[in-house]
């Protein structure tokens, strides 16, 4: 039998483009609710999120929402929350510590008080 170098490169290339097909088609897509006010808020959370193992982070302004995607064997939510909350911004399920909280910009200083989680 004559080795045929076309079909093998042919062969693992498929092969290769398969498993990496499979290995994307496992991310878990996911939203958390954040509070924060502006641009550096938005540039800092999502930041923090990609930091804490996420592949893709986009956060809303307006909604408040942070969306998701993350591999679970790399990374969990609660990982990414805390990381996020670590820089400073109250998430759905972890607060910011007052210190992380006092470092952010004046402009990125939200109403603690009356977060958007307490109205649900």
């Amino acid at each position: 039998m004559k080795f045929n170098f076309k079909k093998v490169t042919t062969l693992a290339i498929a092969l290769f483009a398969i498993s990496s097909i499979k290995a994307q088609s496992t991310e878990i897509t996911d939203s958390v609710l954040v509070n924060g006010n502006c641009g550096m808020c938005k540039s800092a959370i999502e930041k923090s999120a990609k930091e804490a193992g996420a592949s893709y982070a986009s956060w809303d302004k307006k909604t408040k929402v942070l969306n998701l995607k993350f591999d679970p064997a790399t990374t969990s939510q609660e990982q990414i929350e805390k990381k996020v909350a670590a820089r400073g911004y109250d998430t759905q399920n972890f607060k910011a510590t007052d210190e992380a909280y006092e470092k952010l910009s004046a402009c990125c200083h939200y109403d603690r008080k009356s977060t958007i989680f307490e109205k649900q």
